[in-house]
């Protein structure tokens, strides 16, 4: 190399550096000095509480969607850099959760990093009079934190049986409810939440709009009929959160009214129709956000709090949450026995987000036509994707999305048996929640209403009776047995090895026989005593389910029990005769897991 090209090339090298230097100082000034650091990217902070206390404690939350971040930093006054432990959630979108103790009076900043870029800056004022501005409508980044808040209140294990007996514990948890206090007027203390499980989806949302100070729609809808869905009113928009702070009797009102408008057709309106609530989106992984609502056909709604990856020693999960009449809320894992799916006439039934809000041309606010959502880079597009895939397409469809590589077939058996245990567990809480009302009430009989409406009316029976339940759990026990004829019908689902679908199939016969007989549930009878069941005994009495939804017979009879057996002898309560008539009649429901129509 000659003299001129060697200074040529410290010369480059001088000016990289100087251009460097120059700009982490004025990184540096931005920080420590002015203070005006931005959010320009698609990664976002959010700040809890409102007004930091420097005697209470701060839980930052980094929001990205696209891609995860890093690493979050906490810059003090004097530009010294102090990197935080957090926690990370989700894909898309990712998030970092952290807390903070003890932090003194003054300003700082909240900085992340992706793939070692910053990414993200928010100032932290800790012990100032005033509070950080509040976003006042939804877009990506808005949506983006809804879902990352979402799957922070719901986190937990996997394998833990997440259970509650209302939404209150829930957001009353301080540790899981990231928005709690969040206005710092003590808000959440006391707060009665108690949505169904029509409810829940827009109690969560209203909950974290009111919060962050955001508005919400809702409609007034009928119930459709068996052939025709739901249709609705005009929305009503509700913009009281976005002026100023609001109380918990703010919250209060708007919940009252949001509760007397919603109930389970506000969620089966066609995937077509524009006066919706909610609007069908794609089936991939960049849509199905956590706070996706889904509808069943029957009138059930979930809403997704969690993916979990596949690795390679556990199956991928997507996890959702529900509440029930008597108002627990449980988070389950998505299959066809708790997602059902089927395509009729009076349902628009899948994967729904809600229709956001735009400013109008009046000024005022207006629901996004299906037009308007088609193409929109801040929220879910609209898509009749799902109108066009049969039960078993749509089911193949989501198993891909949970695993991608395939799952080899054992390994899907033991995520089968290990939901349909999950969901009989459940049944089990149901089930001891109707002892325990005899309990206080005893000698009652609860009244039992007429045709469908064993399915949705309101009092006792709504809290105590589990048709719905009953029904999915029939549903559950022959997608069980159903799974060694599943490999055979979509062996691309399957890790083989080499085999071909029926030698899978055979295999995975002879390991349900096997495998039901060693898992096994546990119910209390009516004289407090536990009784043990296998898998294998709850399964051969799948057709005593037909008739067990009834909280008027006893717990023993409910779970199965025949008469003249030890485990029926502590039995003391039965239904009257009229209403095992009525029984008899919906009983064709049950075995064609048939649900009518509303």
């Amino acid at each position: 190399m000659n003299k001129r090209a060697s200074m040529t090339t410290l010369v480059k090298i001088f000016h990289h550096f100087l251009a460097c230097l120059l700009a982490w100082a004025s990184i540096s000034v931005a920080l420590a000095d002015d203070f005006s650091c931005e959010e320009t990217g698609e990664t976002h902070i959010w700040i809890s509480p409102l007004n930091p206390k420097a005697d209470k404690q701060v839980k930052i939350m980094a929001v990205s969607t696209d891609g995860p971040v890093s690493e979050l930093a906490l810059i003090d006054s004097q530009g010294r850099r102090i990197p935080l432990q957090s926690h990370r959630r989700g894909g898309p979108p990712w998030s970092l959760v952290t807390a903070l103790d003890g932090l003194n009076n003054g300003d700082y900043r909240v900085v992340a990093d992706l793939d070692g870029k910053l990414t993200a800056c928010h100032p932290l004022t800790i012990g100032g009079s005033g509070t950080q501005e509040k976003p006042k409508a939804w877009g990506l980044a808005t949506e983006a934190f809804y879902s990352a808040w979402l799957e922070e209140l719901f986190g937990a294990p996997p394998e833990e049986n997440l259970s509650f007996a209302s939404l209150e514990p829930v957001l009353r948890n301080t540790e899981g409810n990231f928005l709690h206090n969040h206005l710092g007027l003590n808000e959440d203390k006391g707060l009665p939440l108690t949505p169904d499980c029509a409810d829940l989806p827009y109690t969560l949302r209203a909950y974290f709009a009111w919060k962050v100070g955001l508005p919400i729609a809702f409609r007034a809808c009928g119930r459709g009929s068996a052939n025709a869905p739901p249709h609705c009113g005009a929305a009503i928009v509700k913009t009281e959160f976005t002026h100023g702070i609001n109380s918990q009797a703010d919250f209060r009102n708007v919940s009252r009214q949001l509760a007397d408008a919603v109930h389970s057709g506000s969620a089966r309106t066609g995937l077509e129709d524009e006066s919706t609530d909610l609007y069908p989106v794609p089936l991939n992984r960049e849509t199905l956000w956590p706070g996706t609502v889904y509808a069943d056909p029957y009138g059930h709604v979930l809403v997704l709090v969690e993916w979990v990856p596949q690795t390679s020693d556990r199956p991928g999960i997507l996890l959702a949450v529900d509440a029930q009449p008597d108002n627990s809320v449980t988070r389950k894992r998505f299959w066809e026995g708790t997602f059902l799916f089927a395509n009729v006439a009076g349902s628009g039934p899948g994967f729904k987000a809600f229709r956001p809000l735009a400013r109008a041309a009046s000024g005022g606010l207006r629901a996004l036509s299906n037009d308007d959502l088609i193409d929109t880079p801040s929220f879910a597009p609209f898509s009749l994707e799902q109108d066009q895939l049969s039960p078993d397409d749509f089911y193949a469809r989501l198993a891909k999305l949970a695993n991608p590589k395939g799952l080899e077939p054992k390994q899907a058996y033991e995520a089968t048996l290990d939901a349909l245990v999950e969901q009989i567990e459940t049944r089990v809480n149901s089930v001891e929640n109707g002892e325990a009302y005899f309990r206080k009430n005893p000698g009652s009989v609860i009244p039992m209403p007429g045709g469908a409406a064993i399915f949705q009316t309101i009092g006792p029976w709504e809290d105590y009776s589990t048709p719905s339940r009953d029904m999915r759990l029939i549903i559950a026990i022959n997608v069980l047995n159903g799974l060694p004829e599943k490999i055979v019908r979509h062996p691309e689902l399957f890790v083989m090895n080499g085999r071909n679908p029926e030698q899978a199939k055979a295999e995975i016969e002879q390991y349900h026989a096997m495998r039901i007989q060693e898992r096994s549930i546990r119910y209390t009878r009516t004289d407090g005593s536990p009784w043990e069941l296998s898998v294998a005994e709850v399964l051969a009495r799948k057709p005593a389910y037909e008739m067990t939804y009834n909280p008027n017979d006893c717990a023993e009879m409910r779970w199965g029990a025949k008469p003249g057996t030890e485990e029926y002898s502590t039995c003391r309560r039965h239904a009257p005769a009229e209403q095992r008539a009525k029984m008899e009649k919906y009983r064709v429901w049950f075995r064609e897991a048939r649900r009518p129509t509303q």
